[in-house]
């Protein structure tokens, strides 16, 4: 998923974005239902992107999409439904129940028949205006939310701010398998939770030609511990004092400047920062995945189903990822790319090695297969229908 937003207990990064009510950008005209997706808002990552595709896909499947954002930051402008309407909302604390009453009046006035949450933030706000204003809740599922980051306590917190809001949710979409069957074992009646895979659109990237003389790695993240990059650093300091010729591009914003500064300190002592570009937050994905030859992810937990993992796959750019939740769900080892344990600094270490000498795997047909199972299990359309299908299914019951 990409997954990459911060604590959804933060307080809000600007308090002079506050407006008495909401302010709306943008407009399109009138689709058959109108659907209310509430947002965090302060980054432009998984969560935020899976919603951004939505709004561009679901309109012709008869769903116009607005957005709530409650910390307007940097999805309303990184954002490619720039059509759809956004409205900020934005919260002045922690819990801010008076954003509650503004997305009560926002959804009876613009007329949405439906809410969409993706966080437990905006399932927290979202299931109390839906149940006021009598609408069903959807809650999408995007990470195990009590494995979601490193901090234990702000993991409990967000579960039980889950779990209390979604007692008024009418239907639960999660991206993966294991996601799915996660919420079942929490209680969700099966008829309750529908998988829909994450997609994102297909790539005319052509056909990829095997890596000559330097390897660019390429990991795209919103830098945080979760994300494992202190592994594939580790690994990229093996490799190369093997003397391989190995460069690694990190594509995306750090979480806190205090985890960019202890793992640039790391980058240091390990005499590798030569070897690395940091890029910053990026808003052309499809450029910088020209730019690399091999995908790393290593995670350590909390994915979902990666929105950068598919992105990869659409460019034909072979993955290295950790075996976590759902990822290999996308990745069949060593057929569309490799797989290893999460935390294994030896493991990513040989598997990179693996491709990078080309006697066991063929670089070109893991490039292929990747595109190839992106078209026909990953696409944005395909998500979108998903998506849509639940819609249906809510709108034309009870709930």
């Amino acid at each position: 998923m990409s997954e990459l937003i911060s604590s959804s207990l933060q307080t809000p990064v600007n308090a002079t974005l506050v407006l008495p009510t909401p302010s709306v950008e943008k407009t399109v005209a009138t689709a058959t239902q109108r659907v209310l997706h509430v947002i965090n808002g302060e980054h432009y990552s998984g969560a935020e992107r899976v919603q951004d595709l939505l709004a561009l896909e679901l309109p012709s499947l008869g769903y116009e999409v607005g957005f709530a954002c409650l910390k307007p930051d940097r999805f309303p402008i990184a954002r490619k439904s720039q059509n759809a309407r956004l409205h900020n909302v934005p919260m002045r604390w922690r819990i801010d129940l008076d954003c509650v009453d503004q997305l009560v009046n926002l959804i009876r006035n613009e007329n949405y028949t439906l809410v969409h949450a993706h966080t437990p933030r905006s399932v927290f706000m979202g299931s109390m205006a839906a149940k006021r204003a009598g609408v069903p809740l959807v809650y999408h599922v995007h990470s195990p939310t009590a494995r979601d980051s490193t901090h234990r306590l702000r993991n409990f917190i967000n579960a039980k701010l889950e779990r209390w809001s979604l007692r008024n949710a009418a239907h639960l979409i999660t991206v993966s398998p294991s996601l799915e069957q996660l919420m079942q074992t929490q209680g969700y009646d099966d008829s309750q939770v529908t998988y829909v895979a994450n997609g994102v659109p297909m790539i005319d990237a052509g056909s990829r030609e095997q890596p000559q003389g330097t390897w660019t790695l390429g990991m795209a993240a919103l830098f945080r511990p979760r994300k494992g990059i202190e592994i594939l650093l580790e690994s990229l300091a093996a490799i190369r004092s093997q003397g391989a010729d190995v460069h690694l591009r990190a594509i995306g914003p750090f979480e806190t400047p205090e985890y960019e500064h202890d793992v640039k300190q790391r980058c240091e002592q390990l005499g590798i920062e030569e070897a690395i570009t940091w890029t910053g937050f990026v808003d052309n994905i499809h450029a910088e995945l020209a730019q690399i030859d091999l995908f790393v992810l290593p995670s350590l937990f909390g994915e979902g189903l990666p929105m950068v993992v598919l992105e990869a796959m659409a460019a034909g750019v072979p993955v290295v990822a950790s075996h976590v939740e759902g990822v290999p769900e996308a990745i069949r080892h060593r057929q569309d790319g490799l797989l290893v344990e999460p935390a294994s600094v030896s493991q990513l270490t040989l598997a990179i090695e693996e491709l990078i000498a080309g006697e066991s795997l063929d670089y070109l047909a893991l490039s292929e297969n990747a595109k190839q199972r992106h078209g026909e299990r990953f696409s944005a359309q395909a998500m979108a229908k998903g998506v849509a299908a639940v819609y249906e299914r809510v709108l034309h019951s009870e709930f």
